[in-house]
């Protein structure tokens, strides 16, 4: 191994270090006190709750973890989006989880709150896996109700859902195991069957002191709302339950007797491990964003048997596509080579970026896939595609069009891992979050934004000063370097994989040596669901 191997090695441990630190800190949810005084309820936490359920020693992934990160200060924040999204196994079968976190504002839904909800059940309807919703909530954080009640993608379309996913045969089924309130009472009881804890939990669509205001009533929320009320007077709910494990012991025995799905038939063999050591991915991405690297040998560490075969090796060199195996299952990759390339006799290129041949060479290969029904993995590094006369003459936008049209139309399921930058246009070709992947991650190292941080920097800063000097100020060399620093630095905190992951803008932040198990559980999922499309590119200039 080489210093540089070594550098590398150093700095991207130091980054999963900070990804660690994140994660344990929105693992604790509202805190330590919060918790305790949780538990001396009798119930379990979220997370608690999750892992109770889950068969013990699987896999599972997390959606949304950094959701809410350093957003909502001036309310306290509101860590992972006062909600806890994982996919996971309960008696064998794939599912995704959703439960309410009440030691974050008693599981009120802020507006990033509403978003992970709708991203879980978009998973599990684009999937056609079952969901579980652990209700434990107090409804919308009232401070902020403009943006999150009345909008179409607020609140009310977590109902509107369950209505369309109990059409299309996806199972739901709720435990009420804290309260229940208002409009989030519609929630449990849309869902096909409804579980309520004894004591602890409570639904009604107003509490005891709004009743008392409105119409004059005196009664106790038990009374009104309460495991006895609902399963031997109003039937609102179906069962009832001891507690929090006895609640979670029925979803299982629920779970464990749903009939087999019919399959997408994604093909699949026994998995096996690489042949290279995953771990050299640590070493052989390097510190900045600018340097080279070769994506082969990323690739070469995330494959089965470190195997692949390339589509048009020689043709179209700052793309690599490729036919792979991941876990087993069969997949198409689709990757930016950041590594300089010569093109025959052509100029030196620039990598990461996305030239016509490039261009065409993926919208070929994203056909290929989409005709075998292979499943696309994309690998992002890109800056953009080729600017400048001899591009634009050559067509650089139709070329680009064609790709982007290739993406937009594909019907196998899409899985994007955004390993460096992720930028401008070479964001949407490249599939990101507006392609419909069926999952999206970053790693540490990601950078997400409309162009490179020194080239917006520039073009910002000639706007601020211009604007400056209109208003008669005098801008010396010190000034315009004041200015472009905090540019910059606003700039790069934008551009940061957790700013992109607190809007779940991705589903996360993952260390990379998980990557492999990400696209395999997102292909499980996608197997719940045959394509019920066909691949056509509609029109397109060729």
């Amino acid at each position: 191994m080489d210093i540089n191997f070594n550098k590398n090695e150093d700095f991207n441990k130091l980054q999963l270090k900070d990804l660690q630190k994140k994660l344990l800190k929105v693992y604790k949810g509202g805190g330590d006190a919060k918790i305790e005084k949780h538990k001396a309820k009798g119930k379990l936490t979220a997370r608690e709750r999750i892992d109770y359920l889950f068969d013990k020693d699987a896999e599972s992934i997390e959606i949304g973890a950094l959701v809410g990160e350093d957003m909502y200060k001036e309310h306290g924040g509101c860590p992972s989006g006062g909600v806890v999204v994982k996919i996971g196994y309960i008696e064998g079968k794939q599912c995704i989880v959703v439960a309410n976190d009440a030691t974050v504002k008693a599981g009120a839904w802020f507006p990033i709150t509403g978003k992970k909800n709708l991203r879980a059940q978009e998973i599990s309807i684009e999937n056609k896996i079952p969901i579980i919703y652990l209700v434990d909530s107090a409804g919308v954080y009232l401070p902020m109700q403009d943006e999150i009640f009345p909008d179409k993608e607020h609140f009310g379309r977590i109902f509107r859902n369950n209505a369309i996913m109990s059409s299309m045969g996806i199972t739901q089924i709720s435990a009420i195991m804290g309260s229940c309130v208002a409009g989030g009472a519609y929630l449990p009881i849309m869902s096909d069957e409804a579980m309520i804890v004894d004591k602890t939990a409570s639904i009604f669509l107003a509490g005891s002191y709004l009743v008392k205001a409105a119409i004059g009533e005196s009664i106790d929320n038990e009374t009104l709302g309460g495991a006895t009320t609902h399963c031997e007077i109003s039937g609102v709910t179906d069962y009832k339950a001891a507690d929090d494990k006895d609640a979670l012991d029925k979803i299982r025995r629920i779970v464990g007797k749903i009939g087999d799905f019919e399959k997408a038939g994604y093909n699949r063999v026994n998995a096996k491990q690489p042949n290279e050591n995953p771990e050299d991915i640590l070493g052989i991405l390097p510190k900045t964003r600018t340097d080279q690297y070769e994506m082969r040998s990323i690739i070469e560490r995330i494959v089965d048997n470190s195997e692949f075969e390339e589509y048009k090796k020689d043709y179209g060199k700052t793309i690599i596509c490729a036919y792979a195996r991941i876990d087993g299952w069969a997949v198409g990759i689709v990757a930016n080579q950041r590594k300089v390339v010569k093109n025959g006799q052509k100029e030196m290129q620039f990598g990461g970026v996305i030239y016509s041949d490039s261009a065409d060479k993926a919208t070929r290969f994203i056909a290929n896939c989409n005709q075998k029904k292979i499943p696309l993995v994309f690998l992002q590094d890109v800056t953009g595609f080729m600017v400048g006369s001899k591009s634009e003459h050559g067509g650089i936008i139709k070329d680009g069009a064609k790709m982007v049209n290739a993406v937009s139309n594909s019907v196998v399921p899409k899985f994007t891992i955004i390993i460096g930058n992720s930028y401008g246009a070479g964001n949407y070709a490249m599939c990101g979050k507006a392609y419909d992947p069926r999952l999206i991650v970053a790693w540490p190292s990601a950078r997400l934004a409309v162009m490179g941080g020194s080239q917006a920097a520039k073009v910002l800063l000639q706007i601020e000063t211009a604007s400056l000097k209109k208003q008669g100020e005098v801008i010396t060399p010190e000034k315009e370097q004041e200015i472009l620093a905090s540019i910059e630095a606003k700039y790069d905190a934008q551009t940061s994989p957790y700013y992109a992951a607190a809007r779940l803008w991705t589903d996360g932040v993952i260390n990379p040596l998980d990557t492999r198990k990400w696209i395999s559980m997102g292909i499980e999922a996608a197997n719940h669901a045959p394509i019920t499309k066909q691949f056509n590119l509609g029109v397109i200039q060729v």
